[in-house]
């Protein structure tokens, strides 16, 4: 048996814009809404290509009959959706004093740049403009780089269209309790500046400690980023976890392993030095492996491991071992999220040293490198 969707029965009048308008339109009518959308006389329907599920009529608002037509849509209808500057409205008599009045169930969606009132409220703007004054536009680029927009998917999408949509179901439900229509006013600048609640509610956890591009998330971490290929695509890596970091280092070593053993190493020096294919692959892998984890332990900026254990009376001093979100240290930069990688005894013994993360550091790389050469005395058995 079909289920019914989540807005079947709810009818809404969409006046034809740009693109966050439609796709407002188009979330309402892909869960079951009936959604009318009137266009201007002379144009060729939705030039945003976002009219699934929708019907459409051409009025010309400008004169006293279209704008009757529409004043009549209203009536019936449960949310009319307009996305022009603001004032348009009221020039021709359809604001939401008059159409609510008629129809005081009526949810008014306003969607437009800078919302209907303030000092940008009539200026005209685009996905950029709205993302540069919310704040988020600054945190999105390169080191070194300017600031890029992805695409115009932050503002016009989701902090336009989207938090519109957000904002009409939430005047629906509350409809259920009260009966009457509200005014939705939804604009792309606070949308997107609430879209990145994130990034401002973190200032101050050490995850964005570092210029823009230089930290863990924004392209300066080498577990977080894209890759060229080699046949010229590209790749991304997320290995946040250290569980997932592992796995990425272990299919490094095997994508080197798969490509040492495409190699006649029989007519090199180096091959006949070491004897086998299977000696030169564990030798390579090894010896890349080290390379790797040295450049991540000093290449990325760190802040030293803070023990604040002095702050907190030595009874309440937790006893476990293990590094959990209550544990008394504290890391920055990077390492703020991969500290799984430092092992509970060698991070405990922090408390001893005035360096901490300096001890903790070189324990882990003398950890490796001994690792490594035992690997390699190994193959030279072999």
């Amino acid at each position: 048996m079909r289920v019914p969707m989540a807005l079947q029965g709810v009818s809404v009048v969409e006046l034809a814009g740009l693109a966050p308008g439609p796709f407002c339109g188009m979330v309402l009518a892909d869960f079951g809404a009936q959604v009318v959308r009137v266009d201007r006389p002379g144009t060729r329907g939705d030039l945003s290509r976002m009219a699934r599920g929708k019907r459409s009529l051409a009025v010309d608002l400008k004169q006293p009959r279209g704008a009757a037509v529409l004043r009549s849509l209203c009536a019936r209808a449960d949310v009319v959706l307009e996305s022009f500057r603001p004032g348009v409205m009221e020039k021709l008599q359809l604001s939401p004093e008059i159409l609510q009045r008629e129809n005081p169930k009526l949810i008014y969606a306003r969607l437009s740049g800078f919302g209907q009132s303030g000092r940008f409220s009539r200026v005209a703007g685009h996905d950029i403009n709205y993302l540069a004054l919310s704040g988020v536009l600054s945190r999105i680029g390169r080191s070194g780089e300017a600031p890029y927009a992805p695409l115009n998917l932050l503002a016009d999408f989701g902090g336009g269209g989207l938090m519109c949509a957000l904002g009409i179901l939430m005047a629906l439900f509350e409809r259920t309790r009260s009966g009457k229509g509200q005014v939705v006013d939804a604009n792309m600048v606070e949308g997107t500046a609430y879209l990145g609640s994130f990034l401002w509610k973190t200032q101050q956890t050490g995850l964005w400690g570092q210029p823009r591009g230089q930290n863990m998330l924004d392209g300066g971490a080498p577990f977080y980023a894209t890759y060229r290929t080699a046949d010229g695509g590209f790749m991304a890596v997320g290995a946040l976890e250290p569980q997932f970091y592992e796995l990425l280092l272990r299919g490094l070593g095997g994508a080197l392993g798969y490509l040492l053993g495409a190699i006649d190493w029989a007519h090199l020096e180096l091959g006949r030095l070491l004897g086998t294919e299977f000696q030169v692959m564990f030798f390579f892998s090894s010896s890349v492996l080290t390379l790797c984890f040295i450049i991540h332990l000093f290449s990325i900026p760190e802040a030293p491991l803070r023990d604040v254990a002095k702050d907190i009376p030595p009874q309440q001093a937790p006893q476990e071992l293990a590094l959990s979100s209550d544990r008394m240290y504290e890391y920055g930069s990077i390492e703020n999220v991969k500290n799984g990688y430092v092992h509970p005894e060698l991070a405990l013994q922090g408390e001893k040293n005035k360096n901490p993360a300096e001890q903790v550091k070189m324990q882990l790389l003398f950890y490796y490198l001994r690792k490594n050469i035992l690997v390699l005395a190994f193959c030279s058995d072999i």
